[in-house]
C-alpha cells in the first residue's frame, strides 16, 4: 500500500484542486476571448511584421496552453500543497492575472504600448513561475516551457505591432 504524504492531497482533494485550477484558467481564457470577440477585423487591419501568424491560430494555440498551464499548476499544488508551493501559487497567479489583461488592453481598448508593458512582465513572470515548479514538479516546468516560448513570441510579435503602428 502506497503511503501518502501530509502534502498531497486526497483522491477527493486532489479532483477539487484539478477543478479550481481549471476553473482560474477557464476565468481567464473567459476575460481574453470576450475581448477578442472580434477582433480579427482588428488584427486584419494591423501592419503586421511578415512572421505574424493568421488570427485564426491564436485561438488553438491558446486552447492547448491553457490546459498545459492548469495541468501544470494542479501538479505542483499536488505534489507540494499549499503551503509548500506558496511562492509558486502567488507567482500562478500572478501570471494569470497579466494574462487575462492582455487581449482586454490590446484589442478592447486598443492600448498596445500598455498590452506591451503587460505582456514584457508576464515573459518575466511565466519565467519565474516556470522556475518556482521546478523545485515541486519537472513535469510541471516542462509544462510551461511551451507558454514560455509563446508569450516571448507574443511579446516580440506585440513590440513589432507596436513600432509599425
Amino acid at each position: 500500500m502506497e503511503r501518502r504524504t501530509e502534502s498531497e492531497p486526497t483522491t477527493i482533494g486532489s479532483v477539487v484542486g484539478a477543478v479550481c485550477f481549471a476553473a482560474a484558467v477557464l476565468a481567464t481564457a473567459l476575460v481574453g476571448g470576450t475581448a477578442a470577440a472580434g477582433s480579427g477585423d482588428v488584427y486584419a487591419a494591423l501592419e503586421l511584421p511578415a512572421w505574424a501568424p493568421p488570427a485564426w491560430l491564436f485561438g488553438p494555440v491558446w486552447t492547448a496552453l491553457y490546459i498545459v498551464i492548469a495541468v501544470a499548476g494542479w501538479l505542483v499544488w499536488r505534489a507540494a500543497g499549499a503551503d509548500g508551493s506558496a511562492l509558486f501559487l502567488t507567482l500562478y497567479a500572478v501570471q494569470l492575472l497579466l494574462n487575462a489583461a492582455w487581449t482586454p488592453l490590446f484589442f478592447g481598448f486598443g492600448l498596445v504600448g500598455l498590452a506591451l508593458v503587460d505582456i514584457s512582465m508576464l515573459a518575466v513572470v511565466v519565467a519565474l513561475t516556470t522556475w518556482a515548479a521546478r523545485r515541486h514538479s519537472r513535469v510541471a516546468m516542462w509544462l510551461f516551457v511551451p507558454y514560455l516560448v509563446w508569450v516571448l513570441f507574443a511579446t516580440a510579435l506585440t513590440l513589432a505591432i507596436r513600432l509599425l503602428n
